[in-house]
């Protein structure tokens, strides 16, 4: 990745890999002698990556040391004269960045990539060398990780190599792996670039490399890039953090003495566990200290409880919450409901007797693995796969391990020819720092940023399709494609059976996935008169007024009494109904259970029996509820006049949100076809619900 360097010693409190294993500092500059003088033994491993393969024991004791013997001679051999921009020998690069995810737990193919990952951009080795000698899986991620060529794409090359690199992670998630150490790596050496160099390489890394290793669960390497970028792009602040950590220091740190609380609470209830005190990164300590002020000694670290298993993990919170107090609003069970980077632990807070307050992470060691080393700690991902003889080597290859935002990555990223919009999506894209699984109504589940509203929802389950959606039922329940959705909610999409049917400006407004605002925007690019007739002023309510059909075919046991049917609930035979009488003499109808009946009956109103007569007729008002398109006003008064129903007068409401309420007067032949009526307007396209008045 043609690093660039300077001293190996500068930030030294961002090491956290060594400082967690208590080994001593590697000197770089005495591994770069050691890799241009070469093995003395040609049947042991090189001096040069010793530590590596000590790092790597640690978590594999039976790996197969000999091919990273191999790759370490290939990657020395083709680098060997040149030099960093800091004047060490440019091997000391892999080297570092194999030794980072060594100390993660990587496994051996991981390893292997890694001390070759820059022998094709920057050596005369091809990737068919590297594939003839380490095979495919190697050659795919060394691939993965070589910059295109500046020559051939110029000012688009930083993201078309970000772009190839992310395709190649959808399939292999160890490209991005190695990707996020060689960029630790530099930004670890940074110091002999330009100060305006810095700055761009920090930005580049705080919007994109940052938020893919928080993607990507691997939290290890996430908390020392951030105060790395801390350091250049805020360095007054960083310097203020760095004195505020350093004046804690001399203190009496309380959290010891609330560990060792802890440890005797456990040991007394017979939950074996190991309690750490955790210190936070400088970034942590920043934010922590604009959110509360003045900070306590309690709030430079938290407390670790590991365990062996699930149960256990409740077990602790349980004896937590009884012999402290818990602070009830912090706590959070991602073991119940891991976060979308595979991230599982249960978080709590307790109070001392002392008056402290400290926050405590309780998981089992694996989760802790998972949790430091995200999809590095996965490993080969086809390492249980059957092979399958059969298979295309050139086909795309399927990933177990690819979460839902890199499906939607890979899928939007095709709309996105342009270089720069690519680039402006992707820090977007990548800024939604949470994610939410929704269930789709055929049993399915989609992945969606935090925020994501139907429409979102509409694009990443139907494509371009979703062009036609006119509404969603989110839990049962009709709602208007604007509407956020929320983890764990039900959506049942309801598409036009019209093909011409295309997306309203406005829904841009409520567009939070990239794959939705592109689709969109090439829609209306591509249509630029429906786009604006989308965007009119809404009109004034339409009426429409028929012929009046006959009279009320109700009858009062009042002699000449007229007789109205109230609109308030458009009482029709066979309805229970009620007579009031009212001013003028008339006497008004309602259904027996419209609120309007205790409201006569409370003001003393007359009541006077009614009855149905025998003639079948009747005039009823109906409202239809629909979302908004062009042609529906007519489809519906088709679908009543094909039940031989007589409008006697319509209104149509200007659009809210994408839907429409039109309300019908209508007079029918036979009161006993107005459930066959109400059904054939739901069945209009567009229609959701149709009641009575």
């Amino acid at each position: 990745m043609s690093a660039e360097a300077t001293n190996p010693e500068a930030h030294p409190e961002a090491r956290p890999e060594l400082r967690r294993r208590g080994r001593s500092r590697i000197d770089l500059r005495r591994l770069g002698r050691a890799a241009l003088l070469g093995p003395t033994s040609r049947d042991r491993l090189p001096d040069a990556i010793g530590h590596v393969a000590e790092a790597h024991r640690a978590h594999h004791p039976d790996a197969d040391m000999s091919i990273l013997r191999r790759a370490y001679l290939l990657a020395e051999s083709s680098h060997r004269g040149q030099m960093r921009k800091s004047g060490e020998p440019y091997i000391t690069h892999p080297l570092a960045v194999t030794l980072i995810l060594a100390e993660l737990g990587a496994e051996t193919t991981t390893l292997t990539a890694s001390l070759l990952h820059d022998t094709v951009e920057d050596t005369d080795v091809t990737l068919d060398q590297v594939r003839a000698e380490f095979g495919d899986e190697v050659c795919f991620i060394v691939d993965g990780v070589t910059k295109v060529e500046k020559i051939d794409y110029g000012a688009a090359a930083e993201p078309e190599t970000f772009r190839k690199m992310l395709v190649a992670t959808g399939n292999d998630v160890r490209v991005m792996s190695i990707k996020l150490a060689d960029r630790l790596h530099n930004m670890r050496t940074l110091g002999v670039m330009r100060p305006e160099k810095q700055a761009r390489i920090a930005k580049v890394t705080r919007d994109v490399l940052i938020p893919l290793a928080e993607r990507l669960g691997v939290q290890a390497l996430k908390t020392e890039l951030e105060d790395l970028v801390f350091a250049i792009l805020h360095p007054e602040e960083y310097e203020s953090t760095r004195a505020l950590i350093a004046a804690h220091a001399g203190e009496r740190d309380p959290l010891p003495g609330i560990a060792d609380s802890v440890r005797a609470v456990l040991r007394e209830a017979g939950i074996s566990a190991e309690v750490q005190v955790r210190p936070r990164h400088f970034v942590s300590v920043h934010r922590i200290a604009r959110q509360r002020g003045e900070l306590r000694g309690s709030d430079f670290g938290r407390i670790l409880v590991l365990v062996g298993e699930n149960a256990d993990c409740y077990g602790v919170l349980g004896e937590l919450h009884t012999c402290f107090t818990p602070v009830v609003s912090e706590f959070k069970d991602f073991i119940a409901t891991p976060k979308f980077n595979l991230y599982q632990s249960l978080h709590t807070a307790v109070a001392t007797p002392e008056g402290y307050v400290a926050e405590v992470i309780v998981r089992t060691r694996q989760m802790h693995r998972v949790a430091e080393a995200g999809v590095v700690a996965l490993g080969n991902p086809y390492a249980t796969a059957t092979p399958d003889a059969t298979a295309d080597p050139d086909e795309e290859r399927v990933d177990p391990t690819r979460p839902g935002w890199l499906s939607r990555l890979l899928d939007w990223q095709q709309s996105a020819p342009d270089p720069d919009t690519f680039w402006t999506v992707l820090r977007a894209e990548l800024a939604q720092d949470r994610e939410i699984t929704v269930f789709r109504a055929d049993g399915g589940t989609l992945g969606l940023p935090a925020g994501a509203s139907c429409i979102d929802a509409a694009y990443a389950q139907h494509g371009e399709a979703a062009h036609g959606c006119i509404g969603a039922r989110v839990n049962g329940r009709l709602t208007s494609l604007s509407s956020a959705l929320s983890d764990g909610d039900t959506v049942q999409l309801l598409l036009a059976q019209d093909a011409s049917s295309g997306p309203a400006a406005e829904w841009l407004d409520h567009a939070r996935t990239p794959a939705a605002r592109i689709a969109i925007s090439s829609w209306l690019e591509a249509h630029p008169d429906r786009a604006m007739a989308t965007t009119t002023a809404a009109r004034a309510p339409l009426s429409v007024v028929g012929a009046r059909g006959g009279g009320a075919n109700a009858v009062a046991d009042l002699p000449d009494a007229t007789v109205r049917l109230a609109g308030c609930c458009t009482p029709v035979p066979p309805d229970d109904v009620a007579g009031f009488l009212v001013r003028g003499g008339a006497v008004t109808v309602h259904r027996v259970h419209c609120a309007a009946v205790a409201q006569m009956r409370a003001v003393g109103r007359t009541s006077v029996a009614v009855h149905w007569r025998a003639t079948a007729d009747c005039r009823v008002t109906l409202l239809a509820e629909s979302f908004g398109r062009p042609h529906l006003l007519a489809d519906l008064t088709e679908a009543i006049a094909h039940e031989g129903v007589e409008v006697v007068s319509a209104t149509v409401e200007p659009p809210v949100e994408g839907r429409v309420r039109h309300t019908y007067t209508l007079q029918l032949p036979d009161a006993a076809g107005l459930p066959a009526l109400m059904r054939a307007m739901r069945d209009v396209p567009g229609v959701y619900d149709v009641s009575r008045a």
